[in-house]
Parts: structure tokens; sequence; C-alpha cells
């Protein structure tokens, strides 16, 4: 009894502490949106036009010099620099995968102005494999974030799996050749396209709202409910008030 009354009153001192710490509290910062809701349209748009090129959707041989400066812009440039926002949050996930994916868009969008202004000049079909050995790298070291974002959420961790799995296949495609391996990874890539739009759009939306409109599969049970609050803890981290890890 002595011990459950304990236990209670160091319960209450706690409570009484924290709640005497939010109600004193003054932290002067300077906050930014989550980076990669801007990082996940960029990387959707561009996937989605360029998958949809490789499933056989639409277009021609000259379709992909129609479609650089948009990959090159919006799913280069600025998810590019959703990366880097997301160094500030400090997401590592994240910094690693809009700055890497970033990165490759802009070197893509490079390379197909180089090959539309002839100065060098890619094959129209079947392997390359220079762009099989990109696509390698890709599905690697997307593979290791997937692996890591099964820590955050379903919605990253489905993003990133359908990503690897479209990489590897473009790069058997480029390394071997076969039309096959191209469609099937226009394909895959597409449903990545398509979640990481779910997933952009789920975290916009609660943050203007906030509450949980669209599920994202957090292992947070109230804050993976429709309607549900997101839990912010209010801590001092790694000795820097008011700072949070993560978006």
């Amino acid at each position: 009894m002595a011990a459950a009354a304990h236990t209670r009153n160091g319960s209450d001192a706690r409570a009484l502490d924290h709640r005497e710490w939010v109600d004193h509290t003054r932290v002067f910062l300077q906050p930014i949106a989550a980076p990669s809701i801007l990082g996940l349209f960029g990387f959707a748009g561009a996937t989605f036009m360029v998958a949809a090129y490789l499933a056989g959707w639409y277009g021609g041989p000259n379709a992909p010099a129609i479609i650089f400066p948009f990959a090159a812009t919006f799913g280069g440039l600025a998810q590019f620099l959703a990366g880097m926002w997301a160094y500030r949050a400090r997401d590592g996930l994240a910094t690693a995968m809009h700055g890497m994916w970033g990165a490759f868009w802009i070197a893509w969008g490079i390379l197909q102005l180089l090959n539309a202004t002839g100065t060098v000049h890619l094959p129209a079909s079947g392997a390359f494999t220079p762009f099989g050995y990109w696509f390698l790298v890709l599905a690697v070291i997307t593979g290791f974030g997937t692996v890591a974002a099964l820590g955050e959420n379903l919605g990253i961790t489905s993003v990133l799996a359908t990503l690897a799995v479209g990489s590897g296949l473009l790069a058997v495609h480029f390394l071997v050749g076969g039309l096959g391996w191209e469609r099937a990874g226009g394909w895959v890539l597409l449903a990545s396209s398509f979640l990481a739009t779910y997933t952009a759009g789920a975290m916009m939306i609660a943050g203007t709202w906030g509450r949980t409109i669209l599920p994202l599969g957090e292992y947070r049970k109230s804050a993976n409910i429709p309607g549900g609050r997101p839990i912010r803890t209010l801590e001092y981290e790694l000795g820097e008030p008011g700072v949070r890890h993560g978006q």
C-alpha cells in the first residue's frame, strides 16, 4: 500500500513538473513544414511521368526529351531541396532518400539534355550497361531505406519497397535487355508513385487539419486512427529545447 502511494505521489509530482514546464517555458525556433511533403510529391510527379512512358502508356523515342525539364526540376531540384530541409529536421531517412533520388533526377535530366543536343547518344531501347549500374545502386540504397522506414510508418515503407523493386527490375533491363523487364519496372514504379502521392497527401492534410484524416500505418494507434490527434512529447531533446526529431 505504501509503495503504491509512493508511486502515485511520484507520478503526480512528475505530472505537475511537466505542467509547470509547459506553462512557463518559452522557446523561440525557426520551424519548417515537413520536407517530405514536397519531396514525395516531387518524386511522385517525376516518377509517374517516366514510369508511364516505360510501362508503354504513351510516347515515342523522343518522349524523354519532353519529360526531362519537368523531371529535373520537380523530381530533381525540388526533391533535393526537400532532402536538405529534412537534414535540418534531423530526419536521416528522408535526407538520404530525397537527397539521393533528387540527385538522380537532376542527373537524368542532364543526360537527356545532352542526348537531345547530340552531345551524347543514348540507345533508343534495349540494354545500356552504364544506366543499369545507375539503377543497381539506387535499388540497393533504397532497399536499406525500406528497412529503416519500417521503424517509422507503413506509408513510407511501401513507397520505398516498391521503389527498390522497380529500380531492381530496371537495373536488370538495362544490364541484359528485354522489353518485359522494362515494362515490369515501369508498372512497379507507377505503384510507387501512387503510394508516394497518397503518403504526401496524408501528411499535408494532417498538417493543416491538426489530426489524422488518411492513416499512414503509424505504430502509435492514437495518431493513426482517422480523427485522432498526433502525440507530440514536449521534451529537451539532445540539449536543444523544443527541437523535435523527424517530421
